[in-house]
């Protein structure tokens, strides 16, 4: 056991809590445990991602008809949380679960938001959560930990508590404090909606199941050479043309730019970061089949179907194209109001090495001047990386090069994190060049000592990709997606010592109600003990 654990500041603050916040407290003396043995009664043990410290006192609280969320300060961000949690509950309840401004703990039987006089060292994204008898009371330093807190309410309740209609109670939870906070702070998923196109709906289901298990970051990939999915004013046939097709011929699609603010909108009120990626100076057929001008002999190219890599390039030599990747960056720029514009940068094997730390500079130059900062695939630490850019390892060394820029490094090693490889050789769908990815394998390992030379302090944090080449609807993408996510969403956020794959295995094993109530087409693995 970790002895860092044990004397936790929930711990020490506990009758202060009681007497303020909680009413009466459970007579019963408390337990803690640390992550590595969570309590034998299972009260605690259906957590993903597993918390930072837990201490149980045995009891428990019961939600009833005629409880409140109330919140403090009652700002509207903090308010739409609490309308957010209340969204989540009434359907299968069936209460009412009003939202109301609070000056100060409410009266007992109600769940309790507030960011004020917090502990600071929680961070942006740390909680502490409360449970009593009497009351829920839910402590973060910003509101993005509430938000993340508030996905650790709905893993207490019962699993039934995630379907859309009314369910038999009673709606109850073990009572006790847990106090969390993320390890790295960033813990992403990326949609590859370029190969197969998705829908805006789709996209926002693949949010709020990110979302689910604390993840922060999204990360669309909207161009390839299958497709172009954006659309950029400055030019238009990107996606009149570029948006038509994709894998195996079929009808393609493209979002507007207002359909894109949507999915961000939609995002940042679930404290999720879009991460936008224009694929370049490689996988870039649409772009070159929908403007002649951009390649270097003048003449477009066929639009392609297939799902072959490497063979496409921008014209790196002809100042349209500068001027095209100024446009398209300046573009996404105005629409994304988070920090990062990803530039790929993989796999553009059409191009001479100069010809591609040329590009790489350029494109990096475009994005700082928009006011963003760079992120792409490990080969972009070829060029000469500017302050802020962010290397995402997936199949190399390269990252280490990056390092030694000093950028940071976000992980996604294929053989751990790519949803698209298959879980084992039966599988219908994925393909397997990166190896099989069971869900013990997504679980099993650290990005810390995932490659050399890349170490804690260099890593920005991890994140899972989902290729889209055999991937066609919304059923697809959650066979591929869980239960890996959860995996990778608990390498993200919980420490790497004080867990272990037969412990972890158990509480995935209880998330099976839970992602059936909740409608996911998830991969029932043989290794997991479902529920």
């Amino acid at each position: 056991m970790n002895e860092r654990r044990l004397k936790t500041l929930p711990q020490l603050l506990t009758p202060l809590l009681c007497a303020l916040a909680l009413g009466s407290c459970t007579s019963t003396a408390p337990t803690e445990t640390s992550p590595a043995t969570p309590p034998s009664n299972g009260a605690f043990g259906n957590i993903i991602p597993m918390p930072d410290s837990i201490q149980s006192s045995g009891g428990s609280f019961r939600l009833t008809n005629g409880a409140g969320i109330f919140v403090e300060p009652g700002t509207a961000e903090n308010t739409s949380i609490g309308d957010y949690l209340a969204e989540k509950l009434r359907p299968a309840t069936g209460f009412t679960l009003e939202v109301s401004p609070a000056a100060g703990p409410p009266p007992i039987g109600n769940i309790y938001l507030t960011t004020t006089g917090v502990d600071q060292t929680l961070g942006d994204e740390g909680y502490l959560l409360t449970v009593s008898n009497d009351r829920i009371t839910l402590a973060a330093s910003q509101p993005a930990g509430l938000f993340r807190g508030v996905q650790t309410i709905r893993q207490l309740m019962p699993p039934a508590i995630e379907y859309s209609s009314l369910q038999q109670g009673p709606w109850k939870m073990a009572t006790g404090v847990i106090r969390d906070k993320p390890r790295f702070p960033w813990r992403g998923a990326m949609l590859d909606v370029a190969r197969h196109f998705f829908s805006v709906h789709d996209v926002e289901r693949f949010i709020d199941l990110a979302a689910y298990y604390k993840l922060n970051r999204v990360h669309l990939h909207l161009a390839d050479d299958q497709g172009w999915r954006i659309v950029i004013n400055a030019w238009p046939k990107l996606t009149s043309i570029g948006g038509s097709t994709q894998v195996g011929e079929g009808p393609g699609g493209f979002y507007t730019q207002a359909d894109y603010g949507d999915i961000v909108d939609y995002a940042q009120r679930r404290h999720i970061i879009i991460i936008p990626e224009i694929d370049m100076p490689g996988h870039t057929t649409a772009a070159l089949a929908s403007y002649a001008e951009l390649n270097c002999s003048g003449i477009a190219p066929p639009l392609y179907t297939g799902i072959g890599v490497g063979f496409s390039a921008l014209c790196a030599g002809k100042d349209i194209t500068y001027t095209f990747v100024d446009d398209v960056i300046r573009e996404l720029a105005a629409l994304t109001p988070g920090p990062y514009l990803h530039i790929g940068g993989d796999e553009a094997n059409a191009m001479s090495a100069a010809e591609y730390a040329t590009f790489i500079d350029r494109a990096q130059a475009s994005v700082q001047s928009y006011g963003k900062k760079t992120l792409g695939w490990e080969e972009i630490a070829q060029g000469h990386l500017l302050p802020g850019s962010v290397v995402q390892h997936w199949n190399s060394a390269l990252a280490q090069q990056g390092v030694q820029q000093g950028a940071h490094v976000i992980m996604s090693p294929a053989g751990k994190t790519y949803f698209d490889m298959k879980y084992t050789s039966s599988t219908a769908l994925g393909q397997n060049w990166a190896g099989y990815i069971e869900v013990k394998d997504a679980y099993s390992w650290d990005p810390a000592s995932q490659l050399g030379g890349v170490s804690e302090s260099d890593i920005l944090g991890v994140e899972a990709p989902l290729w889209t080449e055999t991937i066609q609807t919304m059923a697809d993408i959650e066979y591929m997606t869980f239960p890996r996510l959860a995996c990778f969403a608990e390498i993200g956020w919980s420490r790497s010592t004080g867990r272990s794959w037969d412990e972890y295995r158990a509480r995935l094993g209880s998330h099976g109600p839970r992602l059936r109530a909740m409608g996911v087409n998830f991969y029932q693995s043989p290794q997991v003990p479902w529920e």
